[in-house]
């Protein structure tokens, strides 16, 4: 079999996916049941909450789990519509309207799903934790903020996509008196999962919660926004209407929303693969299948699909131990489709904030945040700065400035820890040994450092040999070379003799292609030992002092 074949193979579906499945499906069964009554209020939220409506967050979980759960690279990941992804649509559609919803997942999809085919998967290794957890703090916070509107009985229509206006403005414009009711309902959601989880974690306490609100209003009569009516079916799958113009008005969103869901999708694999040992997760595969998930959710009128950490989480935690469980929660939440629409089409709109709510408080972790503050003082800037972008401005702007901010302070670090020293010459002192400068060069030798190196070495007068060793150094780029090349380029127009010591096997070439080697004024200036060449130096030194005599 040829590499390109292998390399395919390593991305679709196999036997070995389901090689416990024999021992292991009593377990994944009750898991997949357990998360399926989990996944149902947040996928019925998270769809009422972006803006598209209870029937495609259902949809999605249904549809998006189940193509997540066979192509993914996870053996226990549950997918479907997450918080952070109701974060980026709810403005596109208040912006682009409900119908780009379905363009958009299925332009992300195929985005992320080219990003698996391309190998990217372990890009998302690259994020620093402190961008992560900010991310993580932003997204709860507006995640909050977005159930206000619901929480007090107002639509939100009208107000501003971003989530703090908008709930300061649902607050203003609500009618006190009826606002009550919504509020009392969200009060009465969080106070019955907060004590059921003391009692078992192992509760579904957000379903639990929904039914006994649900009961209650309406024993009490009909003051309150309801869900209202779903399909009975799964609709057909149908293509997407995509113009010219909206393909280019939704490019831009839609390579947003692949990246958010990209990030999520492994990053949730990445928890999993930590919290059991059902094997490691295919990150590149991953993306495949997440891609596959949002296209197959866009054609039957979902919401591009995301791994969901919270789900993932039951999942492994009820005893899921392959794919099967994930397939059991989607095959679950059909059911409910097919047999209890009716049911759920009764359920308040406030009692799905009120979960939504509590969800959102638990992603703020307190005692992470107190860990990143008190690591270092640039983890905790960088801490701060994503969550606070991410709240005020936009998720994926709030990845980027975060991870550049990070990389400054990393670059910052790496230049400090990079130096030049003169050192003392080695063996019995002879004359002129003053004219002669060692220097080594430690830690990088790259763009953050090179120029304050280049000083350095320039501020010494009255020098007619420069060693410089390099042995020490571990890394070098482009810049580096570029100005060590610059730096024996001067000297020797000076006329000081550089002699170099101890090039690393694996930074000769760029070197080399950069001319550091060429421009050395003698090939054998070039020296493997230290010995030879401080003995080089002072003959050097001895043949100059005997011509001027």
């Amino acid at each position: 079999m040829t590499s390109p074949s292998r390399s395919l193979r390593s991305l679709l579906p196999n036997r070995q996916d389901y090689r416990e499945l024999g021992r292991s499906w009593r377990g994944d069964l009750v898991a997949g049941v357990t998360v399926g009554i989990v996944a149902l209020p947040l996928a019925l939220a998270f769809g009422v909450s972006s803006g598209a409506g209870a029937a495609a967050g259902l949809i999605t979980a249904i549809v998006a789990g189940l193509v997540a759960a066979v192509f993914g690279g996870s053996n226990v990941q549950v997918s479907g519509p997450t918080g952070a992804m109701v974060v980026v649509l709810a403005p596109i559609v208040v912006s682009h309207g409900v119908a780009s919803v379905m363009v958009i997942s299925v332009l992300a999809g195929i985005i992320v799903l080219l990003a698996g085919v391309l190998r990217l998967g372990r890009t998302v290794s690259y994020i620093p934790w402190p961008v992560i957890e900010g991310f993580t703090v932003g997204i709860g916070a507006i995640i909050f903020l977005q159930q206000v509107p619901a929480a007090v009985g107002v639509s939100g229509a009208g107000h501003s996509t971003n989530a703090v206006v908008a709930a300061v403005e649902s607050a203003l414009d609500a009618d006190w008196p009826t606002a009550l009711f919504p509020l009392a309902t969200v009060a009465a959601i969080a106070v019955i999962m907060l004590l059921l989880s003391r009692v078992s974690g192992r509760l579904p306490a957000s379903f639990i919660a929904i039914v006994a609100v649900t009961l209650l209003a309406s024993l009490f009569g009909g003051r309150l926004d309801t869900i209202g009516e779903l399909p009975h079916s799964l609709p057909l799958p149908a293509l997407p209407a995509i113009t010219s113009g909206s393909l280019l008005a939704l490019l831009g969103p839609a390579f947003a929303v692949a990246a958010l869901a990209a990030i999520e999708s492994l990053l949730s694999a990445r928890v999993a693969a930590s919290m059991t040992d059902t094997g490691p997760y295919n990150a590149d595969r991953e993306l495949v299948g997440q891609g596959l998930a949002s296209i197959a959710s866009g054609f039957f009128g979902g919401m591009p699909a995301t791994g969901a950490i919270a789900r993932t989480a039951v999942n492994v935690r009820s005893g899921g131990r392959t794919r099967a469980s994930a397939i059991v929660h989607s095959l679950a939440l059909l059911a409910v489709v097919y047999v209890a629409a009716n049911v759920v089409a009764v359920i308040p709109l406030a009692a799905l904030s009120g979960v939504l709510m509590v969800t959102a408080a638990r992603m703020i972790s307190p005692s992470i945040i107190k860990q990143v503050l008190r690591s270092t003082r640039s983890d905790a800037m960088v801490f701060v700065i994503t969550a606070i972008i991410t709240v005020s401005f936009d998720l994926i702007v709030a990845v980027g400035i975060g991870i550049a901010v990070a990389a400054f302070f990393a670059l910052r670090a790496l230049s400090a820890a990079s130096g030049v020293h003169r050192e003392e010459l080695d063996g019995t002192p002879t004359t002129g040994d003053e004219r002669i400068a060692l220097f080594r060069i430690d830690g990088s030798l790259f763009f953050g450092a090179a120029e304050r190196i280049l000083e350095r070495i320039n501020a010494h007068e009255g020098i007619e040999v420069v060693i410089l060793r390099l042995s020490q150094l571990q890394l070098i780029d482009a810049t580096g070379a570029h100005t060590l090349t610059e730096l024996v380029t001067a000297l020797e127009r000076r006329g000081v003799t550089v002699l170099i010591k101890g090039i690393r096997a694996e930074h000769l070439p760029v070197l080399e292609r950069l001319g550091a080697v060429d421009s050395l004024r003698h090939p054998n200036h070039l020296f493997d030992e230290l010995e030879p060449t401080i003995a080089h130096a002072r003959s050097h030194i001895g043949r100059t002092a005997s011509a001027r005599a």
